[in-house]
């Protein structure tokens, strides 16, 4: 009976450490969904060049100098926001960035390769625009949080945001190691601290994909100064944008410019 008990421990023990080796050696493809190359006509293309890749990003002139940077999610083509921005947005310069990987764009993605990324389209708009806006959804709030965190933003608007990628897994896979195992950590409560910038958080009340005390823990680590959190009612993870709600929300939060110091 010892015996067999060691060994039904042993087997066990055996399953878990592959099932670990598993998640750690797959864990970039269940976080990235690259999208395939797309066309617009409403949008031009901007190829912008860093550390040995070509990135794609959607450009769409607006009527003044100010800008607004686009961070989608981890499945999305950033291009089916375009009618939609720029309708909503006449007076923006919108950028709409392809990840590496997605939607044209060279390389592999990762969240060293998106933070660093991400930097280099700012220093590019910034030669054109003084007062820039960021807009990050999903994954991409991670990736906005870091760029508001390290550079000068007016506006930064998260959609269905997550307080950082090793908490939300932990709803998933709560009998992992997370922490040890992830590599790419987005984590955007480490940086609330340093957000100085107004900032729009909009929640989808429905979301299936990101639990709400996600999305909450964040709210508590930014200052409520700075922040304006609205819960978009009866939507979800992705049909968020399809709400007259969102609309309003974004327009009455980024139609009047503000400058943040840094």
């Amino acid at each position: 009976m010892i015996k067999v008990t060691l060994w039904m421990v042993f087997l066990a023990a055996v399953s878990y450490l592959i099932m670990c080796v598993l998640l750690y050696s797959r864990q970039r493809s269940m976080i990235y969904y690259p999208t395939p190359p797309t066309d617009s006509g409403e949008a031009k293309v901007i190829w912008l060049s860093h550390q040995g890749q070509s990135l794609k990003v959607w450009h769409i002139p607006g009527s003044s100098d100010r800008a607004l940077i686009y961070f989608g999610g981890n499945a999305e083509d950033v291009a089916m926001n375009i009618p939609q921005f720029k309708r909503l947005f006449p007076e923006y310069s919108i950028y709409l960035h392809n990840y590496r990987g997605y939607g044209g764009s060279t390389g592999k993605t990762s969240e060293a390769a998106l933070f660093s990324d991400a930097g280099a389209l700012y220093d590019y708009v910034k030669t054109e625009h003084r007062e820039i806006a960021v807009i990050g959804r999903s994954l991409g709030t991670g990736v906005a949080v870091f760029l508001a965190s390290e550079k000068k933003v007016s506006r930064l608007v998260l959609v269905t945001p997550y307080d950082s990628m090793v908490n939300l897994a932990r709803n998933y896979y709560f009998l992992v190691p997370v922490s040890l195992l992830l590599e790419d950590k987005f984590d955007s409560l480490s940086r609330a601290g340093r957000l100085a910038t107004p900032t729009l958080m909009l929640i989808a009340e429905y979301d299936e994909v990101i639990p709400r005390k996600r999305a909450d823990s964040l709210v508590s680590a930014l200052n409520p100064e700075t922040i304006r959190v609205e819960v978009v009612k009866g939507a979800g993870h992705n049909t968020i944008g399809s709400y007259p709600q969102y609309e309003k929300a974004l327009n009455a939060f980024l139609d009047q410019p503000q400058s943040a110091e840094k």
